[in-house]
C-alpha cells in the first residue's frame, strides 16, 4: 500500500522552499497498520474502517490518528482518510531532517494524487512552517491552494543556513614564571 508514503511525500513538499522530499527508501520497507479495531475489506470494492487509535509505520514514516478509512476500487486503494484531534504524521526527509504535519483530517485521493488537510493543519520542517484551516496539494503538479475561505494562512520560511563566521582569535595570556611579579 503506497497510499501513506505518497501522502507523506505530498506533505513533505507543502512548506515553501522545500528542497528535500520524504525519505525515498521508506517505500521499500514493510508497512505496519495497527488499530484497536478493523472492519471491511482490502480487496475488491469497498471500505475498511480502522478505529480506536490508528498507527501506521513504514520506515521512518509514523502516522497516528484516532480513526482511518481506506477506500478500495477493483482491489486497489483509491482514497485514504485519517481523522482525529489531531491526525499526526512524522517522517524523515532524504536530507536527514524531519517533517511533522498535523490536521483534524488528512484526506488523500490516490487516483487524482490530491491531498487535502483540513482543521487546524500545520506542516513543520527545518525549512519553515505552513498553517491554516484548509490546504489542498496536488502531488502530481505541485500546485498548492490554501485559505480563500475567509480564514488566514500563515507561512514562515527560515533563512538558508550560512557558514558560521570564523571565531575571533583567542586572546594571548601570559603565564607567570617563577620569580616574576605577576
Amino acid at each position: 500500500m503506497k497510499i501513506l508514503f505518497a501522502a507523506a511525500c505530498a506533505i513533505s513538499l507543502l512548506v515553501p522552499a522545500f528542497a528535500a522530499s520524504a525519505k525515498s527508501t521508506d517505500r521499500n520497507e514493510p508497512m505496519t497498520i495497527d488499530a484497536g479495531t478493523q472492519s471491511g475489506t482490502l480487496v475488491g470494492d469497498g471500505k475498511t474502517t480502522l478505529s480506536q487509535g490508528v498507527v501506521v509505520t513504514q520506515g521512518t514514516l509514523d502516522l497516528r490518528s484516532a480513526d482511518a478509512e481506506i477506500y478500495m476500487k477493483d482491489g486497489e486503494a483509491v482514497r485514504a482518510v485519517f481523522t482525529g484531534k489531531q491526525a499526526k504524521l512524522k517522517q524523515q526527509l532524504d536530507d536527514g531532517s524531519w517533517m511533522d504535519a498535523s490536521a483534524d483530517r488528512i484526506d488523500y485521493d490516490i487516483k487524482a494524487e490530491v491531498l487535502t488537510m483540513t482543521g487546524n493543519y500545520q506542516v513543520k520542517s527545518a525549512r519553515g512552517t505552513n498553517a491554516g484551516q484548509k490546504m489542498t496539494y496536488n502531488t502530481r503538479t505541485g500546485e498548492m491552494n490554501s485559505g480563500g475561505d475567509g480564514t488566514r494562512v500563515r507561512t514562515v520560511i527560515q533563512p538558508k543556513n550560512k557558514t558560521a563566521a570564523p571565531a575571533a582569535p583567542a586572546a594571548k595570556t601570559t603565564v607567570p614564571t617563577p620569580g616574576s611579579k605577576k
